[in-house]
C-alpha cells in the first residue's frame, strides 16, 4: 500500500505533456518525421490530432533520408495532407518504385520539389508537372530514355515558371531547361559515364530533338559539377555555348566545379571576358585550367562575396591578396572559401617555390584579418608548413576565426614546429611504412584518459589551442596532404599510395586526444596519420563528442597492421549519435570484436570499409546487421574471394530487404577487375556522401539547395 501510495503521489506531481502549451509541443513535433506525426502520432490523442495537422508541420515535408517510409505510406501521407504541402523533398528516395510519383499530384499547393535520386520517366514527368501550378523550384534526374517531346504542353507551362532548377545527368540531353523559360538558378550535375555497360564509347553530342536552346537572360546563378570524363566536358560545353553568346545581367553566382584538366576554350574565353565587363559577382569556382596564368581574376568585379573556391589551381598567395582579397577592404562578407590543393596559396610567389617549403605567415595573416567572418574553410590537399617563428603558426593565426563551423586542414600543418626542433624524432618515426612484412618496435604505452593525455603533450601546443578556441565547430577533416583513396571514381583501386610528408611524422596520439575539446563535432575525417601508436585518442572523442554523426578514418598507423583496433572499438561504445562510419585500412579485420563494439552505435545507418587485404567474418556480419536495425546502407570492399562476398550480400538482402526497403548492400572484391560496373549501381546519394571519399568542407556554397 505504502509503495502504491507512493507511486499515486509520484504521478500526481509528475509533469503530464499535454499539459505543455501548444507552442512547446509544437516544437517537441518538429523533431518527428512526417510520416510518423501523421500515420502514427496524431492517430494518440485528440489533442495531438490537431497539433500534428498544424500549417507549421505540414508545409514542409522532408522524406530524403526517412529510410523506412515506402510507398503504401507514401500514398496515405499525400492523401491525409496532400493539399497542405508546399515543399516537397523526396532527394534520394531511390527505393520508391516509379510509380510512388503519380501521388504527388495530390500536392496541388506544391512551391519547391525535390526528386534528385527518384526514378522518372519522361511521360511520368509529364503527368505530374500538369497539375502542379505553383511550382517554382525542381529537382529531377535526367536518365538514358529521357524524351522531352513526350512533355505535354501543361507540363511545358508548369515548367516556364520554374525558376529554380536541379539537373542531375546520366545521360547527354538538355533535360526540361530549355522549357524553363523562366529561369534564375540552375544546378548542374553531370554524372554521364564514358562508356555504356557494353562497353561501348559514348559521345557528348545532344540526342535528336534536342537542339532547343536554354533561356538564361534571367539567370543569377550557375552551377554545374561535373563527374570525371571527357563526355560530361563536352555536354557542359553545350550549356555554356549559350552563356557566351549573351552573358545575364543579373548573374551574380559562377561556378563551375571539374576535377581533372578541362580546357579552356575560345567560347569559354568569350564569356569569361563578357562577364568581367558587365557582371559583379557573389560566388566564384572555375576550373584550374581557367585561372592559372591568366590574369582573369584581376578583371573581374565582385559585389559582397559570400564563397570562393580556387581548388587545385596554382594561385600564389601574392595574387591572392592583390587580385582576390583586394587588401581586406571588401571581404567580410566571405563564409566560405576553398584553397583545397592550392599548394602555393600562401607563399608570396609560385615561380621557384617547393611544394614543401614554409608559408608565408603574413599572407595567412592578411587572409584572416580580411575574411573575419569565414564560417567554412579548407585547406587541405597541400604542405602547408610554418616555419619556426613565434606566434606565426598557422594554428594560432586560424584560430581568431571564432565563427568556423567547418575546417579541413593537411596534417603537415598542425605540426608544433617549435616543439620538434626541443626533441629528437621518435623511434617510430624512422620505422619505414611498409606493406607486407612487419617490422617489431617498442610502443610507448599511452594512457586512455583525458587529463594524462593533457599532462604528456605540452598544453601550449599550437592544435591543443586551435581546437579549444574553436569550440562550436561541427565539422573538422585532417587528412594527409599525399593522401589517395585506394577506391577513386571511375578507375581502378589503387594499388599503392604515396608515402605521408615528413612533417605529418610527428602528430599523433596526443594530437588527436585535442579533438575531444570539440564538444558539438558532427563530422570527423582522419586521414594518413602514421604516428598513430595506439589510436588513445580516439576514445576521448567517444566520450567527449557525444554530437558525433560522421566518422570517417583512413590509413592511420602503419600500413602493415591496425593498431589502434582496440582504441576503435572502445571509442564506438561511446558513439550513441553516430550515423556514417567509413573505415579504410590495409590488413582490416571485420570480425567478431569489431562488429559487437559497431552494434553499440545504436544510431548507425551506413557504414563502408575499404580494405587492401582486409578480412571479414560472415557470421559477425549477419549478428551485426540483425542486432543494428537503423542499418540501412552496408558497403564493404575487402581482399575476400568474389564466392565469399557474394553469398554474403545475397544473405543479407534476403533476410533484411523485406523489413528495410531502402536497404543497399554492396559486397565486393576491391582489386576485383570488375569494381567499376559494381560502383555505378550504387545510389549517389550513398556513392557521393560516404563511399566514395574526398574532402566536403567548402565543397560547394552553403545553402546552394535545400
Amino acid at each position: 500500500q505504502e509503495t502504491a501510495s507512493r507511486e499515486s503521489e509520484e504521478e500526481s506531481n509528475g509533469v503530464n505533456l499535454m499539459e505543455f502549451s501548444d507552442e512547446i509541443l509544437l516544437h517537441i513535433l518538429s523533431y518527428v518525421p512526417c510520416t510518423d506525426l501523421v500515420l502514427n502520432v496524431r492517430r494518440t490523442c485528440r489533442k495531438l490530432a490537431t497539433l500534428c495537422l498544424d500549417k507549421s508541420l505540414t508545409h514542409t515535408v522532408l522524406l530524403q533520408k526517412d529510410y523506412k517510409v515506402n510507398k503504401d505510406k507514401v500514398k496515405q501521407l499525400m492523401r491525409d495532407i496532400g493539399k497542405e504541402i508546399y515543399q516537397l523533398n523526396m532527394a534520394g528516395c531511390y527505393w520508391l518504385p516509379s510509380s510512388t510519383i503519380d501521388h504527388v499530384t495530390r500536392c496541388k499547393n506544391l512551391v519547391k520539389l525535390n526528386l534528385s535520386g527518384c526514378h522518372v520517366t519522361s511521360l511520368r514527368l509529364s503527368k505530374m508537372l500538369s497539375t502542379l501550378q505553383h511550382l517554382r523550384s525542381l529537382a529531377i534526374d535526367v536518365n538514358p530514355g529521357f524524351d522531352a517531346s513526350q512533355l505535354s504542353s501543361e507540363c511545358k507551362a508548369t515548367l516556364s515558371r520554374v525558376s529554380e532548377l536541379k539537373q542531375t545527368l546520366y545521360t547527354p540531353s538538355y533535360g526540361v531547361v530549355p522549357c524553363c523559360t523562366s529561369l534564375e538558378k540552375l544546378l548542374l550535375y553531370f554524372e554521364i559515364l564514358d562508356r555504356s555497360r557494353e562497353g561501348f564509347m559514348l559521345s557528348g553530342q545532344l540526342m535528336v530533338g534536342e537542339s532547343n536552346v536554354p533561356h538564361y537572360q534571367n539567370l543569377r546563378v550557375f552551377y554545374a559539377r561535373l563527374a570525371p570524363g571527357y563526355v560530361n566536358q563536352e555536354v557542359v560545353r553545350l550549356y555554356l555555348a549559350v552563356l557566351s553568346d549573351r552573358t545575364p545581367e543579373n548573374l551574380h553566382a559562377f561556378l563551375i566545379s571539374a576535377p581533372g584538366s578541362f580546357a579552356e576554350t575560345g567560347a569559354t574565353k568569350n564569356l569569361l571576358d563578357s562577364m568581367a565587363r558587365n557582371v559583379r559577382l557573389d560566388a566564384l569556382q572555375l576550373p584550374k585550367a581557367w585561372i592559372n596564368g591568366s590574369g582573369l581574376l584581376q578583371h573581374l568585379k565582385f559585389n559582397n562575396p559570400f564563397y570562393f573556391s580556387f581548388s587545385r589551381c596554382t594561385l600564389s598567395g601574392g595574387h591572392l591578396i592583390q587580385r582576390v582579397i583586394n587588401g581586406g577592404k571588401d571581404l567580410k562578407s566571405l563564409t566560405s572559401l576553398n584553397l583545397s590543393g592550392c599548394v602555393h596559396c600562401l607563399a608570396p610567389e609560385s615561380l621557384f617555390r617547393k611544394a614543401e617549403d614554409d608559408i608565408d605567415s603574413s599572407i595567412l595573416e592578411s587572409l584572416v584579418v580580411s575574411c573575419c567572418n569565414l564560417r567554412h574553410l579548407n585547406l587541405s590537399a597541400a604542405h602547408h608548413h610554418s616555419s619556426e617563428s613565434i606566434g606565426n603558426h598557422l594554428c594560432r593565426l586560424l584560430s581568431r576565426l571564432k565563427h568556423l563551423l567547418s575546417l579541413a586542414l593537411p596534417v603537415c600543418s598542425i605540426t608544433d614546429v617549435a616543439a620538434n626542433v626541443e626533441k629528437p624524432p621518435m623511434a617510430s618515426n624512422l620505422v619505414p611504412q611498409t606493406l607486407g612484412r612487419k617490422v617489431r618496435i617498442g610502443i610507448q604505452t599511452y594512457p586512455r584518459n583525458l587529463a594524462d593525455q593533457a599532462n604528456q603533450k605540452i598544453e601550449s601546443s599550437v592544435f591543443w589551442a586551435l581546437m579549444g578556441s574553436l569550440r562550436f565547430l561541427e565539422t573538422l577533416e585532417v587528412i594527409g596532404s599525399s593522401f589517395s583513396s585506394a577506391m577513386p571514381r571511375n578507375e581502378p583501386a589503387i594499388r599503392n599510395s604515396l608515402p605521408p610528408c615528413v612533417r605529418a611524422q610527428s602528430v599523433g596520439d596526443a594530437d588527436v586526444a585535442a579533438i575531444s575539446q570539440l564538444t558539438y563535432l558532427q563530422s570527423l575525417t582522419l586521414a594518413q596519420l602514421p604516428n598513430i601508436l595506439t589510436g588513445s585518442g580516439l576514445i576521448n572523442i567517444g566520450l567527449q563528442c557525444q554530437h558525433l554523426r560522421t566518422l570517417s578514418l583512413a590509413n592511420l598507423g602503419m600500413m602493415g597492421k591496425v593498431v589502434y583496433m582496440s582504441a576503435l572499438m572502445d571509442m564506438l561504445k561511446h558513439c550513441k549519435c553516430l550515423r556514417d562510419l567509413r573505415l579504410e585500412q590495409p590488413y582490416f579485420c571485420a570480425g567478431a570484436q569489431f562488429f559487437q563494439a559497431l552494434s553499440h552505435c545504436s544510431s548507425l545507418q551506413r557504414l563502408c570499409i575499404v580494405s587492401r587485404s582486409g578480412t571479414l567474418q560472415s557470421d559477425a556480419v549477419m549478428s551485426f546487421m540483425a542486432n543494428c536495425l537503423e542499418v540501412i546502407m552496408c558497403h564493404m570492399f575487402m581482399g575476400e574471394s568474389l564466392t565469399v562476398c557474394k553469398n554474403l550480400q545475397q544473405s543479407i538482402v534476403r533476410s533484411f530487404q523485406a523489413d528495410r526497403p531502402a536497404l543497399n548492400v554492396v559486397i565486393f572484391p576491391l582489386l576485383h577487375e570488375d569494381l567499376t560496373e559494381v560502383i555505378r549501381d550504387v545510389p549517389m546519394r550513398h556513392l557521393d556522401e560516404i563511399t566514395l571519399f574526398k574532402s566536403r568542407v567548402a565543397e560547394e556554397p552553403p545553402n546552394l539547395w535545400w
